[in-house]
């Protein structure tokens, strides 16, 4: 049985029998505390903890989920995967636990042929949470299970709840038997891989409280019972398909088997091998998916674990021996195998491609430079008769390289060294230490919505600022400190919940609108606008005046210039995406974007720098479409309707059925957008294209001012440019010519003094050797040579110097006013270091009478410091120094 055929017998099943089939949400998680949606149970969260309303009864999915926690078991184990599929039925508060069981039976147990999955009943068991008698009921009245099939576990494997006071309750899971060849008997309470869980059903039926683990009180039963359950998809197929592990499966063993063709490994005939292509096999098609969400390689956040997959990916390739790149092979595999699943990836490609040819080449690169550094690092360490390479040196490799600390392992056991894993391992322990609790602080910060619940559960905010800038309203809540409050006073912060708003909350890259709302006896300065949770709207004020209470009229007011400058950017930023895709293909697809009053932000997916021409180009368009006057039309309708005229989803945006379309000079940029734009183009007024950066290994960024914005900046330039023909007394179109001409006199003026200041320092050369004497064994030269432009100078001064002294044991040490601070740098020749001078010991000595530091080698040392009148001191230590 396909996987593709499980998911639609899946949706199929639950379709029939009432459920709402909901599309997977993105990869990308909506919620803040959370990187990527890691369980099927996500995008639903709020219908189940009741912040928000279910906007249905019962619905069923088949989520795509990311999980990078256990990413070091990947390959060694049957069932660990980063990408996952996460099959999904539940239920808001209509059917619960009996019906639950009953459909997960009848679908496990079904015949093929009449639309189930097909299992044996002999091959299932089932654990229960240990006191959950009425499951185990249940269990014995829809399956006829046998006790000894039924299992009582504890809290810490069937029992949910979020860890936080709020919904909690029993789970019962769902085991296969593979058989005695598999392992030992005993059920799943053996935790033996022999029972592989596919399917877990949870009740949530109780209000938990404070507490931690499984010390916590249950408060009572829940108004309204939840059912949550989830059957890995993975887990089923490779059971159906009658294969090993999750990498064997139809969807994932093609990237297998091209990993094995391309290296000229057998899979099956080496452990180490194995595991190394079901890694290649699990990273790529985890990297597959969440490109096609919108994610792109970086050194943050989500890019960050993308980047990581595909190096790990990378890195196995280079252990299958294949050092070439590999990617331009791998990846078209994979996108042939889940396309049927996900048709997404197909029509994504020619992207996605791109990408990950883009950040093997860099990853490439950064192996060879990492190689480099880890040769310097094994070299010194064997200089110095060490039999160890540093931990840190192995954790900088990986930390600031991205270098894979196995190659580092390897190429350290090459060289006949090791490496001390343990303290490497430590110091990744307190990175990552560091990172939880920043998460943690971040999620504590974050995490608690519930406060907004009741709010929520009164209705949606209504937005009505696409046609008013001021809107008569309810104050509905009031929240100081996190805590719902009934009124709120002069100088406090406050945040403020109303039935309707004229202001816009930030989203789809466009600032919160700035504004005031008032009310009788009262004044608050609007600080931010927010959605906190799906569908409510948050005003952060200042109450600037008199008192606000639960209840009182209210009237929002939008500042009216940002408000126009807002609409000016965000029309600009679809003008400059529609004017990039002209000029470079429809390749170019936007990958980001901000924008306020003034001001355009655009990330595009390109992986090369925009030439000087093209970007004027890009600029010439957006602002000739500005000129003609575009209609611009926004239309509401559904997302398929949308997509069927052309109009484009945006990467890491999210959206329902119901869309906005924006569109600007008819099929030319048409966009699904919710921000606030322009009646018609010319309104923009100009477009002022500052910047072309990079943002990434495959991605750029153009920055324009906006409006009134653009007009200053240009005037600001036009201004320097009038001082510099009067300065110049050059007419403008000559002005260019005139200073380059003028930059080519300086070099050569600059190079003359040099070639000055050089003659004039040789010159100095006699009479310095002329004050070599001898000190202990050697010949000592050590002067104040003054003021010198450069410590290269005084470099050259000291060489020459030691290079006229001959053949007899000398040390030169001469000493300047560099730039307003003293260097010294000390020489020595073959004769004098026999004897023991060492120029580094010397140079080193003299930089700390001098309030610095310095050292170097044996021959040629440098050293600095703070104290100009501390050269003759310090000269002085080195002449005692040499003498001793």
């Amino acid at each position: 049985m396909q996987t593709a055929d499980i998911h639609r017998r899946w949706l199929t099943f639950f379709g029939d029998r009432g459920h709402t089939v909901v599309p997977s949400a993105s990869l990308v998680s909506e919620d803040p505390t959370l990187l990527f949606t890691v369980a099927g149970m996500v995008p639903f969260v709020p219908y189940l903890t009741g912040l928000v309303p279910a906007p249905y009864p019962r619905a069923t999915s088949v989520q795509k989920c990311i999980r990078t926690l256990d990413i070091e078991e990947v390959g060694k184990t049957p069932r660990h995967g980063t990408f996952f599929q996460m099959n999904g039925n539940f239920s808001f508060g209509d059917y619960f636990k009996e019906q639950a069981i009953e459909y997960a039976w009848e679908l496990l147990t079904s015949s093929e042929s009449d639309g189930g999955l097909g299992f044996q009943e002999k091959d299932l068991w089932v654990t229960v949470y240990k006191d959950d008698d009425e499951a185990i009921n249940f269990w014995k009245k829809t399956a006829g299970l046998p006790d000894e099939r039924i299992q009582r576990l504890d809290m810490d494997t069937n029992y949910w709840s979020t860890g936080q006071p709020g919904p909690a309750g029993p789970c019962s899971e769902i085991f296969f038997d593979r058989g005695p060849a598999y392992g030992q008997d005993g059920g799943p309470a053996t935790d033996d891989d022999r029972y592989v869980e596919i399917w877990n059903l949870v009740f949530m039926q109780y209000l938990r409280g404070e507490g931690s683990g499984k010390n916590f009180e249950i408060l009572g039963e829940l108004p309204k019972k939840n059912i949550d359950t989830g059957m890995g998809m993975e887990r089923v197929a490779f059971l159906k398909q009658g294969v090993e592990n999750m990498y064997e499966t139809d969807q994932v063993r093609p990237v297998l088997d091209r990993a094995a063709e391309i290296s000229g490994r057998r899979y099956g005939a080496d452990h180490d091998d194995d595991v190394r292509m079901r890694v290649i096999a699990d990273h790529v098609r985890s990297s597959l998916m969440l490109m096609s969400d919108g994610v792109t390689p970086s050194n943050e956040g989500r890019g960050y674990i993308l980047r990581r997959l595909m190096r790990r990916t990378i890195r196995s390739m280079r252990l299958l021996g294949v050092d070439a790149p590999s990617f331009a092979e791998l990846f078209p595999a994979s996108r042939d195998a889940m396309k049927h699943s996900y048709p997404e990836v197909e029509t994504e490609y020619s992207r996605i491609e791109r990408l990950a040819l883009s950040e093997e080449e860099a990853f490439l690169r950064t192996l060879a430079s990492g190689t480099s550094i880890l040769d310097l690092a094994v070299a010194k360490t064997k200089t110095e008769g060490a039999k160890e390479l540093a931990s840190d040196t192995a954790f900088l490799l990986h930390d600031t390289f991205g270098f894979p600390i196995d190659l580092t392992l390897e190429m350290a056991e090459e060289a006949g060294l090791t490496v001390n894993r343990s303290a490497f391992d430590e110091l990744m322990l307190q990175q990552r230490t560091m990172a939880k609790a920043d998460a943690k602080s971040k999620k504590t910060h974050l995490a608690d919505l519930s406060v907004y619940g009741e709010f929520r559960a009164a209705g949606e905010t209504v937005f009505t600022g696409y046609e008013y800038l001021d809107t008569e309203t309810t104050i509905l809540g009031l929240i100081v400190d996190g805590a719902s409050v009934t009124s709120a006073s002069a100088g406090q912060i406050a945040e403020v919940i109303l039935a309707e708003t004229s202001l816009y909350a930030e989203s789809g890259g466009q600032e919160a609108d700035a504004g005031t709302i008032v009310g009788n006896g009262y004044e608050l300065e609007v600080l931010d606008v927010q959605r906190p949770v799906k569908g409510l709207t948050s005003h952060k004020v200042q109450v600037t005046s008199g008192e606000v209470s639960v209840g009182a009229a209210a009237t929002t007011i939008v500042d009216p210039e940002w408000r126009r400058g807002a609409t000016q950017a965000h029309s600009a930023t679809h003008l400059i995406h529609a004017a990039v895709r002209q000029v470079l293909g429809q390749e170019a697809h936007q990958s980001g974007s901000y924008n306020k009053a003034g001001y355009m932000r655009l990330d595009f997916s390109w992986n090369q720098a925009l030439s000087p021409a093209t970007r004027s180009e890009i600029e010439e368009i957006a602002n000739l479409k500005v000129r003609e006057n575009l209609e611009v039309d926004t239309r509401i309708m559904n997302l398929d309707q949308a997509k069927s005229l052309g109009a484009m989803a945006l990467f890491g945006e999210k959206y329902g059925n119901t869309v906005r379309v924006v569109e600007i000079g008819g099929p030319w940029s048409l966009e699904l957008c919710a921000g606030t734009h322009v009646s018609r183009s010319s309104e923009i007024g100009l477009i002022n294209l500052v910047s072309e950066t990079s943002v990434g290994s495959a991605n750029r960024r153009i920055e324009s001012l906006v409006g009134y914005e653009a007009f200053q900046d240009l005037a600001a330039e036009r201004a320097i440019v009038n001082e510099l023909t009067s300065n110049l007394k050059t007419p403008r179109d000559q002005l260019s010519t005139r200073i380059a001409d003028l930059l080519s006199s300086l070099k050569a003026a600059e190079k003359r003094i040099a070639q000055f200041e050089a003659a004039a320092l040789s010159e100095r050369v006699p009479a310095l050797v002329a004050t070599a004497h001898t000190v202990g064994a050697v010949s000592l030269v050590a002067e104040n040579v003054g003021t010198v432009a450069s410590s290269d100078e005084l470099r050259s001064l000291v060489q020459s110097v030691r290079e006229r002294l001959g053949s007899v044991a000398a040390v030169v040490a001469l000493a300047a006013d560099v730039a307003g601070k003293p260097a010294v740098i000390v020489a020595t020749n073959d004769a004098a270091r026999q004897t023991g001078a060492k120029a580094g010991a010397l140079a080193k000595l003299a930089a700390g009478v001098l309030g610095g530091g310095g050292g170097g080698k044996d021959d040629i040392a440098q050293g600095g410091g703070t104290d100009v009148s501390a050269i003759g001191a310090a000269l002085a230590a080195i002449g005692s120094a040499v003498a001793s």
